[in-house]
């Protein structure tokens, strides 16, 4: 199984992007991060639709798709894990997270998302959904593996 995460913008050096990367290493699956960066100023509208397009082009193909918006469902991490596990146990080889501008996920990337799923209602900084990310998908492998690393 690989994952992808698109996402919109450059990673940038500090203590959340330390956090990121220690979860990653652990991971057993394959991950790829794909970083996509419009140079263009271009008006809000638009930008959010050259967005979406990288993002789209940015995932592999036929990979179930999981947009990470705050409109998505809230899922406890045995939820997160359920939701991998079965993707796994049913051969499916891509899974690709996207996460979008400043101005979120234009609606044809929600469209075409198979799963949308939410870090609550509030808004986060893109470096810290990608280290929230990492360590579920952390979380995740330890779920599915009997790891004792999750506690319920």
């Amino acid at each position: 199984m690989r994952i992808t995460l698109a996402a919109v913008g450059r990673g940038k050096p500090g203590p959340v992007r330390d956090v990121y990367q220690h979860y990653i290493k652990r991971l057993n699956w394959h991950f790829d991060l794909r970083e996509v960066e419009e140079r263009k100023a271009l008006p809000p509208a638009q930008l959010k639709r050259r967005e979406a397009e990288m993002l789209l082009d940015a995932i592999p193909k036929g990979a179930a798709l999981v947009a990470l918006d705050e409109r998505g469902k809230n899922l406890s991490s045995a939820e997160f894990a359920q939701m991998i596990g079965q993707w796994r146990d049913n051969s499916v080889q891509d899974i690709a997270f996207v996460i979008g501008g400043a101005d979120g996920l234009e609606e044809r990337v929600r469209s075409a998302a198979t799963r949308s799923i939410s870090f609550g209602r509030m808004t986060w900084p893109h470096m810290m959904v990608r280290a929230l990310l990492a360590e579920q998908l952390y979380r995740a492998q330890s779920i599915l593996a009997g790891h004792p690393y999750h506690r319920e």
